[in-house]
């Protein structure tokens, strides 16, 4: 049998009675959250066989991540999802930051104009997997090889050098399956790692926090308030304030260390703590339910090595963060896409598996950025010794009256997507425009006359070429760099793309990083560079 070890929100990939796969399969996941849903999405869109394995019928019941980045929704966005995740939603931008009753600052994630999707939207998890969910299954009726089968949990998993071996436990038995390549993206507690005694290295933070979901009508802004040292009883060193969808509000609450979980979680303890901040806010107690509540302990850590052999890791199975900053699905997403367009081009042949390799490099370099600064938030948040203290409560007086200080603050600095700089792969840099679009950076959305970029930058590498140049598909190394043309850039796109240049080419890999930019067409530089970046060296020297 195969226990359900959570109730569902949704059944989405019910468990029907199948026989063991015949061939060996390409690509298998572990996991049907987040991360293995865009990741199956973006390999069968290319047309890769993948298989998704998860031990439910569909994602679990509670919001659990609500923040996802205005990256995660580009990806989304790229994947045909993306749509109904922004409509449903809550869209917001602005964030304050409160000392006790007082408004230190507030700050705005985008406030310039021309972007397709906003900052971040709140949004349940299980309504961001539906929406996954959603996408692959118009993908498969339009003949994109994806499976999902629900209810098939993995018991063992063998690297046999050449593939790899799983046997799969169902309510019907068990089987045995082969595959070239198996991702794990089963989650924090990766029941994968432990079958491969992988460890799972770093701190654990003193802390405990109480998130209530609480429905109700009120007139809060469509903000991210948050309070150290709250006016309101109960609240600890910290709490937070946020909307999501259908009238639910998230309050998170710090609780200390040493407590009673099951005390703490008690529903009459829990209203007393959501009574004593909306009336400290509102001066009134509206009627409310607690939707959803739980507690949990901050913790950042990841694995030494995201790849085992023939089996690599992604999302919260390979790295966790502490949940403020929002960094923990919207990295995994970019772990998704990195690795999707690496596992196309070698298992069709066109890349050597050493390709896979740099998933591991770059992401884990994006995991260790991402874990410091969450441990920074965290220790500003939860000081733990008397200096580290008196060190927090001055930054907080000085910000409230003196900008300087306020970058000081950290109530979770909110998540961005990495970039690769200097890695083997990018370059080379012969434009000099604007930063954030440099060689290693995601590819920023702008306006143009029928919409946005991003839209031109479809499947696969891409040259895009701004301005009156003129230029034509290059190939090298298996791979074909596609024109996407924008001859009369507007002016946003001439700032993030262009600065003081009239014209310029960059060229873009299939996860939308930026790998080189030129001020003009060259072939063959384009070449050298597409065959660095699928042989994973420097782009330089004599065309091969």
């Amino acid at each position: 049998m195969v226990d359900m070890r959570y109730s569902t929100e949704f059944t989405l990939y019910p468990y029907t009675k199948q026989a063991a796969p015949s061939d060996r399969q390409p690509v298998v996941i572990i996991g049907a959250g987040p991360i293995g849903l865009a990741l199956a999405l973006d390999l069968g869109q290319k047309g890769t066989p993948v298989l998704v394995l998860d031990d439910h019928e569909g994602p679990g019941q509670g919001s659990k991540a609500i923040c996802f980045s205005k990256r995660t929704l580009d990806i989304a966005h790229r994947l045909g999802a993306a749509a109904p995740m922004v409509d449903k939603g809550v869209v917001w931008q602005v964030g304050k930051v409160f000392h006790g009753q007082d408004k230190l600052f507030e700050f705005n994630l985008l406030p310039e104009e021309g972007h397709r999707n906003p900052a971040f939207i709140n949004l349940q998890q299980p309504l961001f997997e539906k929406y996954l969910h959603d996408a692959v299954v118009a993908a498969q009726s339009g003949g994109a090889p994806i499976k999902i089968r629900g209810r098939n949990r993995v018991t063992a998993i063998t690297d046999q050098g050449a593939f790899v071996t799983l046997d799969v436990q169902t309510p019907d038995g068990s089987y045995q399956l082969e595959a070239d390549y198996l991702v794990a993206c089963d989650g924090a507690r990766s029941p994968s790692r432990d079958m491969l005694g992988l460890s799972f290295d770093g701190r654990v933070f003193e802390d405990n926090f109480l998130i209530a979901d609480v429905r109700m009508k009120a007139d809060f802004p469509t903000e991210r308030w948050f309070w150290f040292q709250p006016p309101f009883e109960g609240a600890g060193q910290s709490a937070l304030l946020h909307k999501q969808p259908d009238d639910i509000w998230r309050i998170d609450f710090q609780l200390g260390w040493e407590i009673d979980r099951a005390h703490e979680l008690d529903p009459a303890r829990i209203r007393a703590r959501v009574d004593a901040m909306l009336s400290s806010q509102t001066g009134t107690i509206p009627d409310y339910e607690l939707a959803w509540t739980s507690i949990y302990t901050f913790q950042c850590r990841r694995m030494q090595d995201f790849r085992a052999g023939r089996v690599f890791f992604a999302g919260d199975a390979a790295h966790q963060v502490s949940p403020f900053g929002a960094r923990g699905a919207n990295s995994g997403l970019q772990d998704a896409e990195n690795l999707a367009w690496r596992l196309d081009l070698v298992c069709k042949g066109i890349a050597a598996p050493d390709l896979l390799d740099h998933y591991c490099t770059e992401r884990e370099f994006a995991a260790d950025e991402n874990i410091l600064n969450s441990s920074r938030a965290t220790d500003f948040m939860t000081p733990k010794t008397d200096v580290s203290r008196q060190f927090r409560d001055a930054v907080l007086h000085l910000a409230e009256r003196h900008a300087f200080a306020r970058p000081f603050v950290n109530s979770g600095r909110l998540s961005v997507p990495c970039i690769y700089d200097g890695f083997t792969g990018f370059g080379p840099d012969a434009l000099n425009g604007p930063a954030v679009t440099r060689p290693g950076a995601a590819c920023q959305d702008a306006p143009v006359a029928d919409g946005f970029l991003l839209d031109h930058v479809r499947a696969g590498f891409n040259l895009l070429v701004l301005g009156d140049g003129v230029a034509e598909p290059v190939t090298a190394a298996g791979v074909t760099a596609h024109i996407a043309h924008i001859p009369t850039p507007t002016p946003a796109l001439a700032a993030r793309y262009l600065g003081d240049h009239r014209r310029a080419v960059y060229l873009i890999r299939p996860d939308q990083h930026v790998i080189a930019r030129w001020s003009d067409f060259d072939a063959n530089s384009i070449a050298n560079a597409l065959r660095a970046t699928i042989r994973q060296e420097a782009a330089h020297g004599a065309d091969a």
